[in-house]
C-alpha cells in the first residue's frame, strides 16, 4: 500500500489514494464521513482493536481467573511496542492506566530529603496540575517559561542542584507542537547533582522519531502513552526506568510485589520488585492492552514505523500550514506559530481569539479540531486524505472571516 509522502503537489493524487486506502482499515470510526484534525489528541483506532477487545472479554470468559498468565503475555507485546518507539531494546517499562498514576508514583519515591521540583509553564495538565497542588502544601517548585522552547534546556540548567528532587519537562510542548532540543544538557545536570529527569514524551511518540541514546536520555525517566498519536485508546500509559533503579515509592501497589508473594515477608518493611516492578500498580482492566497490542502489531505488518509516519505527517502539515497561509487572513484574527518545519511535531498552532468558537463552527460541520486557550490546533493523522485537508482549510476561512465579523464571538 501507497502512503502519503513528503513532497510537493505533485504527489497530491498519490498521497490520497494512499490515505483513502490506509482509512479502510479504520472503517469503525468512519474517517472518510468527516475529517478528524485532532490527531495530536485522539487518533482514531484501526478496526484490528476492536477485535481485539472483544477478544479480551472472550479470554476473561474461557479462563476466568486463571485470564491473568495470557493478559500478562499480552502486557509483554505492549511493552515491547514501547521499547520499539523509545528505541531502547532492553527497556525497563512499567505499565500504567494513565501518566499521572505513574508520575505520581515516581514522585513519591523521590519527595523526601529534597523537596524542591523543577518544570516549566508549558506542561501539561497531569503535571500541571499535580506539581501546583504540591506547592500548595510546601514543596517548593520551580517553574519557568518553555518559551522560547529552543533555550529551554539551557535555562533548566541553572535551576538544578543538589536540592532538587526531580526536573518534569516535556520534549514536545502540548499547545503549540514545538520540539524541545537539548534535553541531554538537562540530562547531565541532573546527573551531576543527584536529581532525577522526568521527560514527558506523550507529544512525541510515534509521529517524531525518539531515539533514547542518542537524545543523551539514559539515565532519564520517559512517560507518554497511546491515546494520541500511537492509536492505541485509552488505558496505555508507561514510565521508561532508568536501569538499575533502587527508588521505593510511597505509593505503591501490590503487584509491585507480585512475583515474591509467596516468600516470607520482613516485619516492618516492605518489600519491591525489582526494576520498572517498582512502579507497578494493582488489579486492572487488561482489556485496553489486548488493543494496544494489536494496534503494534497493525502498526508494524504495515510499515508505519514513526519514521514514516513523520514524513507523512510533515507533508500534511505542510499542505496545512500553506493552505491558512494562502488566506491571508489579518493577523489580528489569525495567525499560524511560526516555526521551521524540523522544529515542529505533529500540528499546526494557529494563534486566534476566535479558538473556541472555531472548534465548535467547524464540529458542526463534521471537522474535527480542538483549542487550547487562544491556540487552535489542527492536527492531521495518516488515514486523512488531502482533499479533505483542502475542505478543512476552505471551512476554516469560512469560520474565522464568520467570527471576525460578528462582535459577540
Amino acid at each position: 500500500m501507497e502512503l502519503a509522502a513528503e513532497g510537493g503537489d505533485e504527489r497530491s493524487e498519490e498521497s490520497y489514494s494512499g490515505a483513502v486506502d490506509l482509512a479502510a482499515h479504520y472503517s469503525r470510526f468512519r474517517v472518510t464521513e468527516r475529517t478528524l484534525l485532532t490527531g495530536h489528541s485522539h487518533q482514531a483506532w484501526p478496526d484490528v482493536s476492536f477485535d481485539a477487545q472483544q477478544q479480551a472479554w472472550l479470554d476473561a470468559a474461557t479462563l476466568v481467573d486463571d485470564k491473568w498468565e495470557q493478559a500478562a503475555a499480552v502486557a509483554e507485546e505492549v511493552t515491547a511496542g514501547w521499547r520499539r518507539l523509545l528505541n531502547d531494546p532492553n527497556g525497563d517499562i512499567a505499565l500504567g492506566q494513565n501518566t499521572h498514576e505513574l508520575i505520581v508514583r515516581l514522585l513519591s519515591a523521590l519527595l523526601g530529603n529534597r523537596r524542591t521540583l523543577v518544570t516549566t509553564d508549558g506542561e501539561f495538565h497531569t503535571i500541571r496540575r499535580q506539581l501546583d497542588r504540591l506547592a500548595e502544601v510546601g514543596v517548593h517548585v520551580i517553574k519557568i517559561p518553555a518559551r522560547p522552547a529552543e533555550t529551554l534546556a539551557e535555562r533548566l540548567v541553572p535551576h538544578i542542584d543538589t536540592r532538587v528532587a526531580c526536573v518534569l519537562v516535556s520534549s514536545v510542548l502540548y499547545e503549540t507542537a514545538e520540539i524541545v532540543p537539548q534535553l541531554s544538557r538537562v540530562a547531565e545536570t541532573c546527573a551531576r547533582d543527584g536529581a532525577a529527569l522526568l521527560v514527558d514524551a506523550y507529544h512525541h511518540l510515534n509521529v517524531v522519531p525518539f531515539d533514547l541514546r542518542a537524545l543523551g536520555l539514559e539515565e532519564a525517566f520517559v512517560t507518554g502513552g497511546g491515546y494520541k498519536y500511537c492509536q492505541l485508546g485509552e488505558g496505555n500509559c508507561f514510565l521508561r526506568v532508568p536501569q538499575h533503579c533502587q527508588l521505593r515509592p510511597v505509593v505503591t501497589g501490590w503487584f509491585s510485589e507480585f512475583a515474591e508473594l509467596a516468600d516470607a515477608r520482613t516485619p516492618g518493611q516492605v518489600g519491591y520488585g525489582s526494576g520498572a516492578a517498582r512502579f507497578a500498580g494493582s488489579t486492572y482492566d487488561p482489556t485496553a492492552h489486548y488493543r494496544a497490542a494489536a494496534v503494534f502489531a497493525f502498526h508494524e505488518r504495515l510499515e508505519l514505523t514513526a519514521g514514516r509516519l513523520r514524513e507523512i505527517n510533515r507533508r500534511q502539515v505542510a499542505l496545512l500550514e500553506q493552505g491558512v497561509r494562502a488566506l491571508d487572513l489579518d493577523p489580528a484574527d489569525a495567525s499560524v506559530v511560526e516555526l521551521p518545519p524540523e522544529r515542529r511535531a505533529g500540528f499546526l498552532a494557529i494563534q486566534t481569539r476566535h479558538a473556541a468558537p472555531a472548534v465548535k463552527t467547524l464540529r458542526s460541520r463534521d471537522v474535527f479540531a480542538d483549542a487550547r486557550g487562544s491556540v487552535l490546533r489542527l492536527g492531521p493523522a495518516p488515514y486523512v486524505s488531502d482533499g479533505q485537508l483542502r475542505i478543512a482549510v476552505g471551512l476554516l476561512d469560512e469560520t474565522l472571516r464568520g467570527s471576525s465579523r460578528n462582535p459577540m464571538v
